[in-house]
């Protein structure tokens, strides 16, 4: 029982970080879909690929560092700083990818597969980076 009881202490840490982690996810999501020039999730339930691609990758993205951020910080206020600056680097990514690709505007709604798994690599690649750079 008292095993049961330890294991048990950290959960109220556990909600606290799961619920930020998700609020942060919800945020991320939000700014992102307002950032970019078209409408993702219409496209995905209309069955775009190449939207479903770039958004995955903007989610893992995110997520990854997200992730890197809980593990390593020393209080929740530490996780949303770190979670903040992970949402800066997923628009940076997007940014850049735009500059590397300037028609993503038009071929993700268009469905070039080629280009939205472009622009999900260019932001899982900047978030694995992200995370990494967390680990210091």
């Amino acid at each position: 029982m008292d095993q049961l009881l330890a294991s048990l202490s950290g959960l109220d840490d556990y909600l606290a970080y799961l619920a930020l982690a998700l609020a942060l996810l919800a945020l991320f999501l939000a700014i992102y879909v307002r950032v970019t020039p078209y409408r993702e999730f219409a496209l995905i339930r209309e069955g775009n690929l190449a939207a479903s691609l770039s958004l995955s990758g903007a989610l893992l993205g995110f997520v990854v560092p997200l992730a890197s951020a809980i593990a390593h910080s020393v209080a929740w206020w530490d996780m949303l700083l770190w979670g903040a600056a992970a949402l800066l680097v997923q628009l940076a990514a997007f940014g850049g990818a735009r500059l590397l690709v300037p028609g993503l505007a038009t071929d993700i709604p268009a469905g070039r597969t080629a280009q939205g798994l472009f622009l999900g690599a260019v932001s899982l690649a900047a978030g694995i980076l992200n995370a990494a750079a967390m680990t210091y």
